[in-house]
């Protein structure tokens, strides 16, 4: 008598950026044991790798941004793998901190511990190719795009007469900028006078390869980019015909201007970002896993499958990079003998971006999801493309990132309490509310039944 296969329930546990540089191993507090096991229990633990591995096999890359270049030593690869994450998204702005040595070397190190990973390649088609990760429950796929990145290290296409470029999978976006009639006017005069407007008409300029049209109010439209949109939604497409579960990461600094708050970090995500979400799902993905500005953002429910907007920070170990590039310590105005000790003082006592990560309490808190999926075995004659999964219910763990905690200590996860849990799953309430998801509170963790 032939066995009827069954539905099986598969669990993903999902968390935002790792920003991690120390071990994490050696530690045994309760808090954080217990969120570890959440870890090890679900059938795949994603985070997003806003981190380079390697023991600077790299030169670092010339700095576009005011962040810390991105470096940890091989071990933490281990501890990754031995805290239970085994699918990690690569592409991000950090990717490319130490150019193409330490890219790949990040790429070996984690294939030497087994951490499935996506985002980065030889060329733009491995970058953006799935990934996948084999359970006894659902074989996954993962795609990992970012649209915060500099240009030079997007990957590009190989041809029959030449090499592509290594780099991360980009999602370019396009911006439109719209100003009243007034506004306008002195833009153009402005322009004009300077000899910086490149092209001009009644309605529309082109300013510094910025364009502005002439409109009732004043406000900022982005759209995906068409070849990444397209690029990336045929990725997704493709590992909707070859695994059960799908899993798209964008890693997207980008904000919607009317949704900017204090410290500059805003709770709406960019309108591109949302577009594109949408079209993953539709597109066949079963879950968007959002990061990069560090902060919460609120979940939509679309078509069933959960829109992570951000899941802020799971690590954030940005203070105790054991080694920065001489240009950091010049643009801080510290001369060649200052250390890291004084960069990282200077910056958050005394500098440019002084408080900016310890005043904003959103940094150093957050959740981690715990999707689960019932997993549907197909009969041979369906489409391929039809979904085999479906979520029915997303835990969410609240965490704290002890930012109140001195350096060497600050940034590492551990469960948070009771008091703590509450206000962070109200937060992420209010942030949720606008899209009519609904979050229960209930023993201590967020609960959506989808």
């Amino acid at each position: 008598m032939t066995q009827i296969e069954k539905d099986s329930e598969f669990t993903l546990t999902a968390s935002g950026d790792s920003y991690i540089t120390l071990r994490f191993a050696v530690h045994k507090e309760k808090r954080f044991l217990d969120m570890i096991k959440i870890l090890r229990d679900s059938d795949v633990a994603f985070t997003n790798l806003e981190m380079l591995i390697h023991d600077f096999e790299g030169y670092p890359a010339a700095l576009i941004s005011r962040s810390t270049c991105a470096r940890a030593p091989p071990i933490i690869a281990d501890d990754l793998k031995w805290a239970g994450i085994n699918m990690v998204g690569c592409a991000n702005n950090h990717s490319m901190d130490y150019s193409y040595g330490g890219m790949f070397a990040t790429i070996k190190n984690l294939d030497r511990v087994g951490i499935v990973h996506a985002g980065l390649g030889c060329n733009l088609g491995e970058a953006r190719s799935p990934a996948y990760l084999d359970t006894d429950k659902a074989r996954v796929a993962l795609i990992s795009a970012a649209s915060t990145f500099p240009d030079w290290g997007r990957a590009g296409d190989a041809r029959r007469e030449i090499q592509g470029r290594p780099g991360l999978n980009p999602l370019r976006f396009d911006t439109k900028y719209v100003v009243d009639a007034q506004n306008f006017k002195n833009l153009r005069e402005l322009g004009e006078k300077l000899g910086i407007v490149r092209q001009s008409s009644e309605s529309e300029i082109l300013l510094l390869r910025h364009k502005f049209t002439k409109g009732d109010e004043i406000s900022i439209y982005t759209t995906p980019n068409k070849l990444d949109l397209e690029g990336n939604l045929r990725s997704i497409r493709d590992a909707r015909r070859m695994a059960d579960v799908v899993i798209v990461s964008l890693h997207a600094h980008e904000q919607d201007p009317k949704g900017k708050s204090e410290y500059g970090r805003g709770v709406v995500a960019a309108q591109f970002v949302r577009e594109f979400a949408k079209s993953c799902i539709d597109a066949g993905a079963d879950a968007f896993l959002g990061h990069g500005p560090h902060i919460l953002r609120g979940i939509e429910i679309y078509k069933g499958k959960p829109i992570f907007y951000s899941l802020g920070n799971f690590i954030f170990q940005n203070q105790t990079v054991e080694k920065l590039p001489q240009e950091e310590y010049e643009n801080s105005g510290l001369d060649h003998s200052a250390t890291p000790a004084d960069f990282y003082d200077l910056r958050e006592y005394g500098g440019r971006l002084r408080g900016e990560y310890r005043g904003d309490k959103r940094i150093f808190e957050s959740v981690i999801p715990e999707i689960k999926f019932n997993v549907k075995p197909l009969p041979i004659q369906n489409h391929p493309s039809r979904p085999s999964s479906e979520v029915t219910q997303i835990k969410l763990y609240p965490i704290t990132l002890q930012g109140e905690k001195q350096r060497s200590k600050r940034g590492r996860p551990i469960l948070a309490d009771e008091e703590n849990s509450h206000r962070i799953i109200n937060y992420l309430k209010e942030l949720s509310t606008s899209f009519g998801t609904e979050i229960e509170f209930k023993e201590g963790i967020g609960v959506i039944n989808v």
